[in-house]
This record gives C-alpha cells, structure tokens and sequence, in this order.
C-alpha cells in the first residue's frame, strides 16, 4: 500500500479509535457511578410522568399525528425551497419546472387534506 494513503487515513483512524474509546469509558463509568435502588415502581413503563393505568389500551387521535406528518412534509419542502432557489439563479430552466412540479404535488396534497377535514383543529 502507498504510505501517502496511510498518512492521509491517520487521522480519520484516530479519531475512530478514540471516539470508541469514550465511549466504551463513558459505559463504564456510568455503570460504576449511578445508583442502583432498584423498586416496583422503577419496573413500570413510563408515561410522561403519569402513572400507568392497569388497563393495556388507550384511546388514540389520529387526527393529531396526521397533522404532525402533514407538517412535517411542509417543512421538508420549506427545507428545500432555499436550495432550489441557490441553484436555479445559476443553471438552467429545466430546474424551475422541476420545483414547480414538485411544489404543484405537494399543493395538490395540501389541497386534499384541507378537503378531507384533516387541518381543522378540534
């Protein structure tokens, strides 16, 4: 092997080496410093620090994760408008027609939800 390959690897190597390293340290100390009371009341699942009911079901809106997806699919889009527009000022117009079809599917979805009830917050 070329010994500039090596020399050019080292410190990625290093890095590697001493990341793992920490971490394993950090388990270990860790595993040595925390308290170990252990109870009936630790065993139990947690439930944003209220207590867990006896009973195994719950009763789920759905509406409120549909509206957390529907913003997440927003924000990606928000995420790549800024990029597109880096881009656009310096290639050609096939470009735009591209993020205008992208944002006219992402419009026709948005659309679609409005009709569908699922951004009317109840």
């Amino acid at each position: 092997m070329n010994e500039d390959y090596l020399i050019n690897w080292m410190p990625v190597l290093v890095t590697a080496a001493v990341g793992f390293f920490a971490i394993i340290g950090l388990f270990f100390i860790a595993r040595f410093v925390s308290p170990r009371k252990f109870s009936a009341m630790k065993e139990l699942p947690y439930e944003c620090g209220i207590p867990a009911s006896k009973y195994n079901w719950s009763q789920i809106q759905i509406r409120y994760y549909v509206f957390a997806i529907l913003f997440l699919i927003f924000d990606v889009e928000a995420v790549f408008l800024f990029p597109w527009a880096l881009v656009y000022m310096e290639s050609n117009p096939l470009v735009f027609y591209e993020m205008i079809m992208f944002i006219g599917i992402l419009f026709f979805g948005i659309i679609y939800a409005w009709r569908k009830g699922v951004l009317q917050w109840r």
